[in-house]
């Protein structure tokens, strides 16, 4: 045997002397504009997906973000797609319009602007996408339609892109239509139109962000829909396209694929459509949703992004296996190098897996990235994956022109381990010799090589990673740290959108529901019309959660609540059980076992006003579920038994639609929470019989003096059959 790389002795060279059956691949150098690689890419948004990252702590943050972008470091990633926040449910959050309403525009909300930031910082070069997913209702002109007045429509986004230029200097390079929705061709043609009257030519429209058809039909019987969409853009494809698509003559991406937990099989997953989108589909870019699993394990889609950061009150992350998969194209390969031929360099492998061979434009520089993950270790989320198979294999690969002079080809190796086997992911595996323009290799199953001719290509990483931590108790958060129109740091927004705001009170930072009518929605998640906001940890029962609330006099929503054992977020939130303690002006109190209202569990006639401050207490602790207005109990009653949920979130949020006001956060367990409670002045416990579930006799009469600034509560008369 002659050309074993002297520190991995499990690669087999195969000498010319020694007669091995090996499959020949031929590598020509044949430019074309219609192979041009436009590169690997990952999605912050669809929805809040990238939540928590802004709250880690500083070091954490930059080390991941340094994973994501840094080039030659990590992912090295070559276009950062995001949503065009609409104030509404997109699968993991509600991420803010720039736009609440016709007269407001505000360019400080959301973390993308921050994202977008921090990933030109480490790759100037990076491209930006930009989708919307909803939009805020009055776009919709009463329709609940964004192509009602398409006009309307494209001033929305175009005013997003040119607020991403005019604060923080950055550039959209695409923009898409209505994510996996139904597309309008008068729509985008009024949109290429008004983009190129704003001086925004250089911004290209990828339509429509769903399937092949009908998108590529159109574009072939409209000639004026053809000039102004420059990309179709197309999700899980399952590396499949149509002839019609190519028929077309755009480019074509898959912009939004992968979608998958992020342990091995995720990782196969990715390292097989990266190679396949082209090979199969003739897809010359593949993002990834998500870009980072930064949200709450209990939401949808649990870990799918290309690495987890998921903990910042702890400052860990994890670096997936996926990130290694991307850098096996993304750290050998740049936007503008172009692919070889179809079985002239990008082929089906014959025992099973595929090839691909990125040359730089000037044809000095190539990089050959072959994988061959076998069919159960690199299933997809979507489509259905047929069964196929792969076996061990010896292949030669010829280089022509320029490449077959070279004497070797630079290394970089994975394998992803199964059955309590250990993963090598992205190992420097020194020079392959190149022998009379040849190169032998024999490849196994769940593989992934890259051969190139570059120099370079880096596992970074950084030491010290703090381990992980439950989120913390107690937790507290008076808002007094946050900026300006941000989110608060570690509430992930279900529906509606909560922003820090600044009151004229005593009360200083406050957050704000904003969210004044039924958006033009992606999802279910708004039908029931009630705003969600959650916190914390999903397995936690027993706990205590408190917060200072205000509705007030105008555009205010009907009522508010503080939650507990919210089982559901994400489009499903609609459907979201728990216990909920809602006080409603000129009505009362109300406690029911779902955000929609329909399971009523207690009920009392009380004077609740506007535009005062109330404290709503909600403790849970053996069995049952108290609650508290402003330290003065007000129910006790047994908590729902399964099925029932015994446990989820906490949360806060409106009864409907409708501005309001929250501050002072508070989180305990059950015990401290207890003593928090029996402690206070006007703590009182009713009698074994509300226990059940059956009412007190008590009554309770509260009236509201404002003088000034300052809210007094003036108990008229109290009276209660047991108090302590």
């Amino acid at each position: 045997m002659t050309g074993v790389l002297n520190y991995r002795p499990v690669f087999l060279f195969i000498s010319l002397i020694v007669i091995v059956q090996s499959n020949l691949y031929k590598v020509v150098l044949e430019r074309a504009e219609s192979r041009r690689y436009d590169g690997i890419g990952g999605l912050s948004g669809g929805g809040a997906t990238s939540k928590l990252l802004v709250n880690y702590p500083q070091q954490q943050r930059d080390q991941i973000l340094d994973y994501l972008f840094k080039p030659g470091f990590g992912a090295s990633l070559s276009i950062l797609k995001v949503e065009i926040g609409g104030d509404a449910q997109s699968t993991d959050g509600t991420e803010a319009s720039h736009m609440h309403y016709p007269w407001d525009e505000n360019y400080q909300r959301g973390y993308e602007w921050w994202l977008m930031t921090e990933a030109k910082k480490r790759n100037p070069d990076i491209f930006l996408y930009c989708l919307p997913w909803a939009f805020p209702a009055w776009v919709g002109a009463g329709k609940r339609d964004p192509y009602h007045k398409p006009e309307l429509t494209a001033t929305y986004v175009i005013k997003y892109i040119q607020g991403a230029r005019k604060y923080y200097n950055l550039t959209m390079d695409y923009v898409g239509i209505w994510n996996e929705r139904a597309y309008n061709s008068n729509y985008i043609k009024t949109l290429r139109r008004m983009l190129d009257e704003a001086g925004l030519n250089q911004t290209k429209i990828v339509a429509a962000d769903g399937l092949w058809e009908p998108i590529a039909t159109d574009i072939l019987l409209d000639k004026e829909l053809a000039n102004a969409v420059d990309i179709i853009g197309v999700h899980y494809p399952g590396t499949k396209t149509t002839q019609l698509a190519l028929d077309t003559g755009k480019p074509l991406w898959s912009s939004e694929d992968y979608s998958t937990f992020n342990d091995n099989v995720g990782a196969g997953c990715w390292a097989r459509i990266i190679n396949q989108n082209y090979v199969v589909g003739n897809m010359t870019s593949t993002i990834s949703w998500n870009l980072i699993a930064s949200y709450y394990e209990a939401l949808p889609f649990k870990r799918n992004g290309l690495m987890t950061a998921d903990s910042p009150w702890s400052g860990y992350y994890r670096v997936d296996a996926p990130i290694w998969m991307t850098a096996h194209t993304t750290q050998f390969a740049w936007p503008g190098w172009y692919y070889a031929p179809h079985g002239h360099g990008s082929t089906l492998l014959e025992g099973g897996g595929s090839m691909v061979s990125l040359i730089s434009w000037d044809n000095t520089q190539i990089s050959i990235i072959i994988e061959t993950m076998s069919r159960n270790h690199s299933i997809c989320v979507r489509p259905y994956l047929p069964e196929y198979d792969v076996k061990p294999q010896n292949i030669t690969i010829q280089l022509y022109d320029y490449f077959a002079q070279l004497s070797s080809l630079n290394v970089h190796y994975s394998k992803l381990g199964f059955d309590g086997n250990e993963s090598t992911l992205f190992k420097d595996m020194g020079t392959i010799p190149v022998v009379n323009g040849q190169v032998h290799l024999s490849i196994g199953v769940d593989e992934v090589y890259t051969l190139h001719t570059l120099q370079g290509g880096t596992k970074g990483s950084y030491p010290n990673v703090p381990d992980p931590k439950p989120f913390p108790l107690p937790y507290t958060d008076d808002f007094e740290g946050n900026k300006p129109y941000t989110e608060p740091s570690n509430l992930a927004q279900q529906v509606g959108a909560f922003e820090l705001i600044k009151s004229s009170g005593s009360h200083g930072n406050v957050i704000r529901q904003m969210v004044l009518e039924y958006p033009v929605a992606w999802c279910k998640a708004e039908q029931v019309k009630a705003t969600l906001n959650i916190v914390g940890n999903y397995n936690w029962s027993d706990i205590y959660v408190e917060v200072d609330a205000k509705i007030g006099l105008v555009n205010a929503t009907s009522g508010v609540y503080v939650a507990s054992r919210i089982n559901k977020g994400g489009c499903n939130s609609f459907a979201a059980e728990g216990i909920y303690f809602f006080i409603f002006p000129g009505q009362g109190i109300l406690v029911t076992g779902d955000l929609a209202r329909t399971q009523k569990l207690y009920q009392k006639d009380l004077s609740i006003s506007q535009n005062r401050w109330y404290k709503l207490g909600l403790l849970i602790k053996d069995g049952t579920a108290m609650g508290t207005l402003d330290g003065t109990q007000v129910f006790t009653i047994s908590a729902p038994a399964s099925p029932a949920p015994q446990n989820g979130f906490v949360g806060l949020g409106t009864a409907n639609y409708g501005l309001a006001d929250f501050d002072n956060l508070k989180i305990m367990d059950s015990k401290d929470g207890e003593n928090l409670v029996r402690g206070s002045n006007t703590w009182n416990r009713v009698t074994n019989n509300d226990r059940k579930g059956e009412n007190v006799e008590e009554e309770f009469r509260f009236e509201v003096e404002i003088t000034g600034n300052e809210d007094t509560l003036l108990f008229e008369s109290f009276k209660d059959a047991n108090k302590h």
